[in-house]
């Protein structure tokens, strides 16, 4: 089985500037490791901004280098976040992350986490793609914010993405795909793209 959703960008190039990280579930818990996700979206922004091209305004550089690494950094954060956070536990599946510099017809930074998914909260979580790829952001921002409001013992609110779009214009996209048959492993992988 494989779905895509939204923006969903496939087969990205490697003959361009990027970088991969794998998290094993094996080696520490995905719990533990959460309190490193900060340090990991702030390793790939400084990686990003190092291969941006500086031009003859060296101010109005640093000033778009100063933003996207700002935006880079709370986007990777927000996705190392959720991976970790609604990963199977019973699955031995890693984390993988990814960054890629491409440049189409302008820059883009492509962003993109994968993680395995129970399937309880694959259904949740389709239920909230569907809903966000149908709905106006800023109108499904107010709405999330009196939904988290009413249910306070909730852990997935759904901001990060909704401020990702809202904030920065991004493109989003999701693939769910069943990797293994037996165990069954289905994955959720989540592509941002942000335009500079």
């Amino acid at each position: 089985m494989t779905q895509t959703f939204g923006e969903y960008r496939e087969n990205l190039p490697d003959d361009h500037e990027f970088l991969i990280l794998g998290f094993s579930p094996k080696s520490i818990s995905i719990q533990q490791r959460w309190r490193n996700n900060g340090l990991s979206a702030d390793f790939i922004a400084d990686y990003l901004t190092t291969f941006f091209p500086i031009n003859e305004d060296y101010s109005n550089t640093q000033a778009t280098q100063a933003e996207v690494k700002s935006a880079v950094s709370y986007i990777a954060n927000e996705l190392l976040e959720n991976a970790m956070k609604f990963h199977d536990e019973s699955s031995s599946y890693p984390i993988k992350f990814g960054i890629y510099l491409l440049e189409d017809a302008a820059l883009t930074v492509v962003l993109q986490a994968t993680n395995s998914v129970s399937s309880p909260t694959l259904d949740k979580f389709q239920a909230f793609v569907e809903e966000l790829t149908t709905s106006d952001p800023e109108e499904l921002v107010v709405r999330q914010l009196e939904k988290n409001a009413e249910d306070e013992n909730s852990h997935a609110s759904g901001l990060g993405l909704l401020t990702m779009l809202n904030d920065w214009n991004t493109k989003l996209g999701w693939k769910i795909e069943t990797v293994q048959q037996d165990p069954e492993i289905v994955t959720v992988t989540t592509v941002v793209q942000l335009v500079i």
